[in-house]
Order: structure tokens, then sequence, then C-alpha cells
């Protein structure tokens, strides 16, 4: 797919955008890399956006790898490109075994080592699946993590959808991406 962004100048960019980006350059993440650029024609939304994602991405309790991994189902069943390709390492790096990313990446239920890794992988599929979260999913979510927790999963979920959807809108690749994970 072709990237069908303008092309931006930040040099060229109005207020609202320049605040944008140094919010973001001067945060946890210090990268433009992902959908910023393609919400930036929109300073509003990039700023509310952003600010979002950076809770979703480091505060929502759950642990990195759990974060990580729900990102990665959401990467595949979105078919995204980019957003795979970002946080594959990540996720790897904070401990998802090579193995679960590469099932979740075919679209093949992983064998789970860890029952946490599985509960989460249950709660987005099912929500992906059916829209819905089953009562028994949700209960087990909810003992396991406690409900502020289950809320911030949601909103991450939600999050890492619409980046996914920026991201496969406008036909972005991350910065140095040569490879495709899913095909097209």
């Amino acid at each position: 797919m072709t990237n069908r962004l303008p092309p931006f100048d930040p040099a060229s960019a109005t207020d609202e955008q320049k605040a944008v980006l140094a919010d973001i350059l001067s945060g946890p993440r210090g990268n433009l890399n992902g959908p910023f650029l393609g919400w930036i024609a929109s300073p509003e939304l990039a700023q509310h956006a952003q600010k979002l994602g950076a809770f979703c991405r480091y505060r929502t309790g759950l642990p990195l790898r759990l974060s990580e991994l729900a990102i990665l189902v959401t990467a595949a069943r979105w078919r995204s490109q980019a957003e795979w390709h970002i946080h594959h390492p990540i996720a790897l790096d904070a401990g998802v075994p090579a193995a679960t990313a590469d099932a979740i990446r075919r679209g093949v239920a992983p064998a789970f080592e860890s029952d946490d890794d599985a509960l989460i992988h249950a709660f987005a599929s099912e929500l992906y699946d059916t829209r819905r979260v089953s009562d028994a999913t949700f209960a087990r979510a909810e003992a396991r993590f406690g409900h502020e927790t289950v809320v911030n999963l949601v909103a991450l979920l939600g999050y890492y959808a619409l980046v996914a959807m920026t991201l496969n809108t406008f036909g972005m690749r991350a910065e140095g991406q040569t490879e495709l994970p899913f095909p097209e």
C-alpha cells in the first residue's frame, strides 16, 4: 500500500502542531514513529490521542508484558504492519515468548506458559471476535487485575485499534520498516 499522507514539514507547522510535536518528543516515547504524523493534520485530535496513548502504554496498571501482548493481539487482528513492527520487539523484550507472538501473528491459538497471558489473550480475542467479553472472562480478569485495570485494558485495546486503523488507512510504515508481517 502506498503512503497516503501528504508531506509534513515541521518548519511549516502551525503553533498547535508544534505544541503537539513538542509534547510527543519530550514525553516517554521521544519519537514520532507510529500514527502521530497521521494525526498531526488535526492537532487537537493529535494532542488528545497522544495523551491517551501515553496513558494506555505506560500507566494502565498492567505489567509491560501484558500490555504488549494485548497490543500484539490488536496489531494481528487489524493486520497493522507498522504497529506489529514497532511493538513486536518491545513485547519480546518484555517477556512475551517468541512462539506466543508468532502464533498470534499467524492467527493461531498460542500455547501459553502464563495464566495471565492466556487471560489477556482471551479477553482481547473475545472482545474483537464477539464485540463482547463473556461473564466468565470478565470475572476472571476483574478478580486477577481489579476493576480499574480492566477498564484500562479496554481503553488500551480501543486506543491501539485506533492506532491500527490510522496506520492502515494512511498506508503508514514504521521508520526503517522493510518487512511486512502480514500479507496485504
